[in-house]
């Protein structure tokens, strides 16, 4: 069974009127963050766009809001999270916006309530630094970049 955490959500006046976050399955790790934007706005090729959702909420301590590509967004038009994943804190207040960027060679239109992100509720988990001379050695050692292949 899926776990469920409340969080409380402050919509803002402009995204009055679009509906809360949704899941689109009863099973979706993710849900939808629509543009909350008064007029279209217009990404051309390469260009990068912060698009407000009209919602900030207060994520409880010991989790964060991913911001993440919608997969049909970035096949079809070329719309990706700029940042690859944002991370929301649950000390950040302020309105949840998505950097969105286009990949593609045409621009792309995006219109209020348009899916732009999908948004996850994470447990997080901070490191707690351990200095020491020497790593325990593991098969792969330091090798990286390639070390492994790809088959």
């Amino acid at each position: 069974m899926t776990q469920k955490v409340s969080i409380s959500i402050k919509v803002l006046p402009h995204g009055e009127g679009l509906s809360l976050p949704p899941y689109s399955t009863a099973d979706a790790a993710g849900c939808d963050l629509m543009a909350a934007i008064a007029e279209p706005i217009t990404i051309e090729p390469g260009q990068r766009k912060l698009v407000p959702t009209g919602l900030s909420m207060a994520i409880p301590v010991g989790y964060e809001g991913q911001i993440r590509s919608r997969s049909g967004l970035s096949l079809k038009q070329g719309l990706v999270v700029a940042n690859g994943v944002g991370t929301i804190d649950a000390d950040y207040r302020g309105e949840v916006g998505v950097i969105l960027h286009n990949i593609s060679d045409t621009a792309v239109q995006v219109e209020r309530g348009m899916r732009i992100a999908q948004y996850v509720i994470a447990p997080i988990v901070q490191a707690q630094w351990v200095v020491v001379n020497e790593l325990p050695e593991t098969d792969r050692g330091a090798g990286g970049w390639g070390s492994t292949g790809t088959k």
